[in-house]
């Protein structure tokens, strides 16, 4: 159930990649379907306004991302559409928003709490500091191993608790980071399967995705969790006062 959004997405790619539509480009028709399933999901009550919200923050931040790595040759979006901004189709936003509304989704649903969660001064330096890493590296050597070994320091006393019906189960913080990271490189190769882009390496045939990508996703799905959990956090302190 909290895989909806992201099966979505993957299930449209791959829809609209063996079938043609008619009078409209691919990536437009993409957005439109996506649109409406967020829709659908809010009028349904599968999602909340604040859940949407989250979304719409992840869509803005994965799309500036998108534009900055496409302009820098990192991967291509190929194929034509009339919602493409620089070069990049507004639907790929979605993407982005998809591990946030997994994390929204999994949160509500398995009832999550952190213990040991280091702050917000320490998680938000860290968090910004990976997503400018993004940027630099192209400029200035790649920090990536420094900041995973950042990552490992600051949340090493943190741990998820989850319940599953009437069990109470935790797991390390980073170790999650590392799941959600591998599942969403899974993900990626589906992704570049069905052309939703390309990397340079696979504008000829389609080759799998590098495994260093596991690590550029594991930085990523750090900044979704610090901003989702301090929402959430800001959240509970708002009902605490009501």
């Amino acid at each position: 159930m909290s895989c909806i959004f992201p099966v979505a997405i993957f299930g449209t790619l791959a829809l609209s990649s063996a079938i043609k539509l008619p009078f409209i480009y691919r990536y437009d028709a993409i957005l439109l379907i996506l649109l409406a399933v967020q829709y659908l999901m809010y009028r349904s009550g599968l999602e909340t306004i604040d859940e949407i919200k989250v979304i719409c923050v992840f869509h803005v931040i994965g799309l500036l991302l998108e534009i900055y790595k496409v302009r820098m040759g990192s991967w291509a979006y190929p194929e034509p559409g009339l919602t493409k901004l620089l070069g990049v189709p507004l639907y790929s936003g979605f993407m982005y928003a998809s591990v946030a509304s997994f994390m929204c989704q999994i949160w509500r649903r398995l009832k999550m709490d952190m213990t040991g969660w280091p702050g917000l001064a320490a998680a938000g330096l860290l968090g910004g500091a990976i997503y400018l890493n993004f940027f630099t590296h192209h400029f200035i050597p790649d920090f990536r191993w420094w900041l995973t070994a950042l990552v490992l320091i600051v949340f090493w006393r943190t741990w998820i608790i989850y319940r599953v019906r009437n069990t109470t189960y935790r797991m390390p913080l980073t170790l999650a980071f590392f799941i959600v990271g591998f599942f969403i490189w899974l993900a990626e190769n589906i992704a570049t399967f069905f052309n939703a882009w390309r990397y340079p390496n696979q504008y000829q045939a389609w080759h799998l995705v590098s495994l260093s990508k596991i690590s550029s996703w594991f930085l990523l799905v750090i900044i979704s969790v610090i901003i989702v959990a301090q929402l959430k956090h800001v959240k509970a302190g708002r009902e605490t006062k009501i």
